[in-house]
C-alpha cells in the first residue's frame, strides 16, 4: 500500500449523503481500480467511482484519477468523518461536493414519449440488440407487453424470473429490468409508472446479487445513471446525434449496457405494436 492520500468529491447524491448519515457498519464489498463499492449493514451500496464512470443515484465521484487497488483492499478500514471519509489509505473529501440529482425530468419525458418512441427507431443498433437477447430461452418479450399494457402481476411474476439470470455483478437479466423500467417511467404517467416500477424492483430485488439490487431499487424509485440522463435529453432535442449517447452506454461493461438498452426499446416496440 502506498501512504495516505487525499483527493475531493466532485458529486454525490442524497442518496450519498443520508448512506454517509446512517450507516455504522461500512464494509467494502468490491474493490476495482476505477471504483470501490461500499456496503452497510442494511445492504446500501455506496460507489466511490472516478470521473470518467460518473454520476449515478449512489454514486460519489472523485476528482483525481486514482487506481483503487493502490490504495483499498476488501479488509480495509472505513471510517466516516465531518466532512470526510477514509477508506484505507484513502482519504476524500466531500464537503464541496455538489449534489446532483438522478432522477430524470420523467414527466417531460411522459408528455414526448410519441416523438422519443419515433427517434427511437431510428437507431440502427436496434435490430441488432433485438436478434441477440440477453437472456436465451428465456421469452423476454413476454415482459416488455406486460409492461405496456400495465399488467403489473403478469409484470412482477416475469421479472422475478428474470432477475438474477446471467453472470457478473449485475447479471443480464437485471441489466434488461432496469432498462425496461426507464422505458416505463416514459411511456406511462406518473403514477401508474410509479406502480409498475415499484413491482420490478420489489420482487426482482430478492433475486439479484448487492449491487444489482441496489441498481434496481434506485430504477424502481425513477433514478439514472449520468449515461441514460444524457440520453433522455438527446431524444427530446431535434435533429441530434442519438448515437453519441447510445455508444456511451453500449460500452458500459462486457454487455449491461448492451443489455438495459435491449430492456428500453424492448417495450418502446412494444409499445408501438399496442
Amino acid at each position: 500500500m502506498d501512504a495516505m492520500r487525499e483527493d475531493k468529491a466532485l458529486s454525490l447524491t442524497s442518496n450519498v449523503n443520508a448512506w454517509l448519515a446512517n450507516t455504522h457498519q461500512p464494509r467494502i464489498l468490491h474493490v476495482f481500480d476505477s471504483a470501490c463499492n461500499l456496503i452497510n449493514e442494511r445492504g446500501e451500496v455506496l460507489s466511490i467511482v472516478k470521473r470518467g464512470i460518473g454520476a449515478g443515484p449512489f454514486n460519489l465521484v472523485i476528482e483525481d484519477e486514482v487506481l483503487f487497488l493502490e490504495y483499498l483492499n476488501v479488509e480495509s478500514p472505513i471510517s466516516i468523518l465531518e466532512g470526510m471519509l477514509q477508506i484505507g489509505d484513502l482519504r476524500i473529501n466531500i464537503r464541496d461536493a455538489e449534489v446532483w440529482n438522478p432522477r430524470p425530468d420523467w414527466e417531460r419525458l411522459n408528455n414526448r414519449r410519441d416523438d422519443i418512441a419515433e427517434r427511437l427507431t431510428q437507431l440502427s443498433v436496434a435490430d441488432y440488440l433485438f436478434s441477440t437477447s440477453p437472456i436465451p430461452n428465456f421469452p423476454v418479450s413476454g415482459l416488455s407487453q406486460s409492461l405496456v399494457s400495465a399488467d403489473i402481476t403478469k409484470a412482477g411474476l416475469l421479472a422475478s424470473q428474470i432477475a438474477g439470470l446471467g453472470v457478473g455483478l449485475t447479471p443480464s437479466g437485471d441489466d434488461f429490468l432496469m432498462g425496461a423500467v426507464h422505458a416505463v417511467w416514459i411511456i406511462h404517467p406518473y403514477q401508474l409508472a410509479s406502480n409498475l416500477a415499484n413491482e420490478i424492483a420489489d420482487t426482482s430485488i430478492p433475486q439479484t446479487t448487492s449491487l444489482s439490487a441496489a441498481w434496481l431499487e434506485a430504477a424502481g424509485n425513477g433514478e439514472a445513471g449520468i449515461l441514460w440522463h444524457e440520453l433522455f435529453d438527446t431524444l427530446i432535442l431535434p435533429d441530434s446525434d442519438l448515437q453519441v449517447p447510445v455508444s456511451k452506454i453500449l460500452s458500459i461493461g462486457e454487455t449491461s449496457g448492451a443489455d438495459a438498452l435491449t430492456g428500453f426499446l424492448g417495450v418502446f416496440s412494444a409499445a408501438k405494436n399496442v
